[in-house]
């Protein structure tokens, strides 16, 4: 780690170390998200860090399932669920993914892992993680679909070439995983789907369901890649049969929350159970929402109040 990330990292310690001592935290969890449901994301966590995040959540929230809190929106509960209910989500189906099974099973708790299923079984890559130049992988998630095809071809990938070392869970894994996880859809190939055409989206969307069937799985759910979605998305998933799909959208659940767009807090892979606490309480997203809401404002006043 060089000398500046060394210090982002120190300055990044410091300020979660800050925000959980305000007690901030402890305030929304005894209120906001006593009756509501949280979602939280996770990747590619090493065994131990997720054993020490695991641990940390149970300590504060009542960890439920993706399968209970759906159930609860169909019946007469509308929603209603145990206090500060708190969902543990993965999204690709990395092949370290296998390794986070002890923890499942000793910490007794439900998991869900979205997988891209065209990438499950295979040596094929996840685009996101080719040999890509510093900054090419957030530009390349903001141009139309072709145009990253076409940059990722240039660097020796397609969808369908398999690589060196195994990046998605193998098929064996997923059989001895699929009795203690829940595994619902990511896409065939994690594109960005508001970047593709028509009919490449459908079939992402429609594919990934079909593939995971086949596997004699029951697929409700579609967690959108990068959590990005238009109304074209959201009609796609109902027409694809599914229930619901999932975000990285702000803020957390109620009985009332479009189940085509449930909202997700990202957690870093690696971070520190102080890290985890404030994020996982919403609190840094909150804060976002408001700083940006501030920013907005500012701007409408400064262009009702600019001189004709």
């Amino acid at each position: 780690m060089g000398g500046s990330d060394a210090r982002r990292a120190r300055y990044r310690r410091a300020a979660y170390a800050l925000l959980r001592l305000s007690g901030l935290p402890f305030l929304i969890r005894q209120t906001l998200q006593r009756r509501v449901v949280t979602i939280v994301l996770f990747h590619d966590p090493d065994r131990e860090a997720f054993a020490r995040q695991v641990a940390a959540l149970k300590r504060r929230y009542t960890i439920v399932s993706l399968e209970s809190y759906l159930e609860s929106r169909a019946d007469e509960r509308n929603g209603r669920m145990p206090a500060k209910s708190l969902i543990i989500t993965l999204d690709d189906g990395h092949r370290g993914n296998a390794a986070l099974l002890d923890t499942v099973r000793a910490e007794g708790v439900p998991v869900t892992i979205f997988l891209c299923s065209g990438i499950l079984g295979t040596r094929r890559r996840f685009w996101f993680e080719h040999d890509l130049p510093n900054g090419d992988v957030p530009a390349l998630k903001l141009v139309p679909d072709d145009t990253r095809l076409a940059a990722l071809a240039a660097r020796g990938f397609s969808d369908e070439a398999e690589f060196e070392p195994r990046q998605a869970l193998s098929i064996e894994e997923f059989e001895q995983l699929r009795a203690h996880i829940d595994f619902q859809a990511h896409t065939v190939t994690h594109p960005i789907l508001p970047n593709c055409s028509d009919a490449k989206a459908h079939a992402e969307i429609a594919g990934s369901k079909a593939q995971l069937e086949a596997l004699s799985l029951e697929i409700t759910t579609l967690s959108y890649p990068n959590g990005d979605y238009t109304a074209r998305e959201l009609a796609a998933l109902e027409s694809a049969g599914y229930t619901c799909g999932i975000t990285v959208d702000a803020g957390y659940n109620t009985a009332r929350t479009d189940l085509r767009r449930l909202r997700r807090i990202g957690i870093s892979d690696e971070a520190s159970p102080t890290e985890l606490v404030v994020k996982a309480s919403g609190l840094v997203d909150l804060a976002k929402v408001a700083v940006d809401g501030l920013i907005g404002m500012r701007r409408r006043h400064s262009v009702r109040e600019r001189p004709e």
